[in-house]
Order: structure tokens, then C-alpha cells, then sequence
């Protein structure tokens, strides 16, 4: 028996973010796990600049390769998870891993990107604090 699935019910029940933006890069997807992980509605999110969640200093750099991405139809991170910063809507710092796939029209034109992306703040702050504990504990022993 085959099953269909809700397309629409799985980008609203899964536990990590789907964000959708179009050619130019305004958000046109921006499911619940979105709200809950950057603090932004729905609402405010829809049609707004990826700079939304972008922190300023990368802005530049991002925006260089979305449109690269654009004009190309290509993106050298397909099956990559990409890990960066992002910022949630009070101004804190996140830690996010993605990943992202191009979409496109029934003729094929590339119409946006999908990222799928998950809060990694708490496991790299973990990780942080291992390194640094460790770098302590060397530096003791070699002392």
C-alpha cells in the first residue's frame, strides 16, 4: 500500500527549521521550527532579506555567493552541512548547521534555495569548552 505524504503537514511538524527564499533572496518559507529557533513569526519573516537571521559581518560575503548561486544555477554545498553564524531576533549569537538544494520551476529555471537548518549553539558551546579544558590540562601536564 502506498503511502502519500502531506508535504505541507511534514515542513510544519518537523523539529528542524525550513527556510525557503527565492531568486532574489526574500524568505517565502519560514516553517514553525523557524519561529522557535531564530524568533521571528511567520509573519514577520515572509518576504523580508535573509539578513534577517545573517549577522552583518557575513552579510557581504553571502549574498556574493547567493547570487553566484543565481546567476550559475550551481552550489558547490549540495550535500555539504554548512555550519555558521546565524542571530536570533533578540541579537544573541546561534550556532547553525544546514543544509541547502536549489529549487526549480517544472521548465527548470531556478526559482530559490531550501535550507534545512538545526540549532547547533548548545553542542558547539559544549565543544568549545572541551577544547579549552583540554588545552588547559596539556599545558599542566607539559609544565
Amino acid at each position: 500500500m502506498k503511502t502519500t505524504v502531506d508535504l505541507q503537514q511534514l515542513v510544519s511538524v518537523i523539529g528542524d527549521a525550513v527556510v525557503v527564499s527565492d531568486a532574489e533572496g526574500s524568505i517565502t518559507l519560514w516553517n514553525p521550527a523557524a519561529e522557535r529557533m531564530f524568533g521571528f513569526t511567520e509573519q514577520e519573516a515572509l518576504g523580508q532579506s535573509l539578513d534577517l537571521i545573517i549577522p552583518q559581518r557575513l552579510q557581504q560575503r553571502h549574498w556574493d555567493g547567493y547570487r553566484k548561486t543565481m546567476e550559475t544555477g550551481q552550489t558547490r554545498y549540495g550535500n555539504d552541512v554548512l555550519k555558521v553564524p546565524a542571530v536570533h531576533k533578540d541579537g544573541r549569537a546561534l550556532s547553525i548547521a544546514f543544509t541547502v538544494a536549489l529549487l526549480r520551476s517544472a521548465e527548470g529555471a531556478l526559482t530559490g534555495i531550501v535550507a534545512v537548518i538545526r540549532d547547533e549553539t548548545s553542542r558547539f558551546q559544549e565543544d568549545r569548552n572541551l577544547r579549552k579544558r583540554l588545552a588547559e590540562l596539556e599545558a599542566r601536564a607539559g609544565a
